[in-house]
């Protein structure tokens, strides 16, 4: 593994591209993200590896280079936060439509609106129920940590590729800023085209070959007949992710009669929070989704048949209960599942959660 270092979370995902081998980012400054940015900047990378790095006009612009460049085969990335993200809705769309990969990260601020520059996790229905127009779905991924952060680039990259699929790493202001201790990764060599036919198809628009014909990157289809059949493809690329792909982290739950599911800097909340929930005789498990598409619904319907039930902790207005809530009705469980939550860039505190725990579920 490359060297420790105490970095920025945002500073981590530049440091990460570099050394995954990432071809190209473009972007534009938004808080609480900007970093990412500024740290490629200063990096130089094209010095190094040759990745480019260039600041486009706008974020509509920034992702339509990406959707122009993952054409070719290239792993390029994009990052912005909330409002940001909403302006390459209709990008994103485009690009999971002619099924290209890429990584893009939303550190998350508060909203609606330009709202404030404060944590948010209130961006989980746009990114794990598509977010622009379309039948489509992106691979959803929520850093915990610094560490997570690193990781999670090459993790993105790989699952990109695997699926020709958009990625995302949803994080939220808080890990973008906090400071940590991180295992950097080792340097990898950028992919050739031939590498990546060889790899993962001879899709990409790298230039004619003798052996093939031209490949199109397009997400227009014309013919009704032949647009079903690629809703159909996707849907079943869409189930393939959720059989092969669903991550997940379960703390203290093989005797919890409650289970807190938390996903990002709330779940760091709530490992606390089951201390002192423990502390108190109360048997509380914390499920972490790490992917939160693919959703781990397998795992929360096995637990529904034998806890007493579940809480969501979630800095929005309650949107990852939902998930919950179907994954424990398709179970064929009856047991509730209640929320509490912050909103407007506040972060919930352990004994918060605690309180809520006693008064929605166990006291309920």
């Amino acid at each position: 593994m490359g060297e420790l270092k105490l970095m920025k979370g945002n500073e981590v995902i530049a440091e990460a591209a570099i050394r995954c081998g990432c071809d190209g980012y473009f972007g534009y400054p938004i808080t609480p993200q900007s970093e990412v940015m500024e740290t490629l900047m200063a990096r130089e990378p094209w010095n190094e590896t040759g990745m480019v790095v260039l600041q486009a006009e706008s974020e509509v612009a920034s992702i339509n280079m990406v959707y122009g460049a993952a054409a070719t085969g290239k792993k390029v990335m994009t990052s912005s936060s909330s409002p940001g993200i909403s302006l390459m809705a209709e990008g994103i769309s485009y690009i999971a439509g002619a099924e290209l990969p890429c990584v893009i990260v939303n550190v998350q601020r508060g909203g609606p609106g330009l709202g404030t520059i404060q944590p948010s996790q209130a961006d989980y229905f746009q990114s794990v129920k598509g977010g622009g127009h379309g039948d489509y779905h992106l691979i959803v991924l929520a850093p915990a940590s610094v560490q997570e952060m690193n990781d999670f680039v090459d993790l993105g990259f790989q699952l990109a590729f695997k699926y020709r699929n958009p990625s995302m790493i949803l994080a939220d202001g808080a890990i973008g800023q906090m400071m940590e201790k991180v295992q950097l990764s080792d340097f990898k060599p950028r992919m050739t085209a031939e590498e990546i036919d060889a790899k993962y198809g001879s899709w990409a628009t790298n230039g004619k070959k003798p052996n093939r014909e031209r490949n199109i990157a397009t997400s227009l289809e014309m013919d009704s007949a032949k647009m079903e059949a690629n809703n159909k493809r996707f849907q079943e690329k869409y189930a393939k992710m959720q059989a092969e792909d669903v991550l997940y982290e379960t703390i203290r739950c093989d005797d919890a009669e409650y289970i807190l599911v938390a996903f990002g800097v709330s779940s760091r909340i709530c490992q606390k929070a089951v201390d002192i929930a423990r502390e108190k005789g109360m048997k509380v498990g914390l499920l972490r989704p790490i992917t939160l598409f693919p959703f781990p619904k397998q795992i929360i319907g096995e637990m529904a048949k034998r806890v007493k039930g579940f809480m969501t902790v979630e800095m929005n207005a309650g949107q990852m209960i939902e998930d919950v809530q179907l994954s424990v009705g398709c179970a064929g469980c009856a047991v509730p599942v209640k929320y509490f939550g912050r909103m407007g860039g506040i972060i919930p505190t352990p004994s918060e959660v605690v309180q809520a725990l006693e008064q929605k579920l166990i006291g309920g």
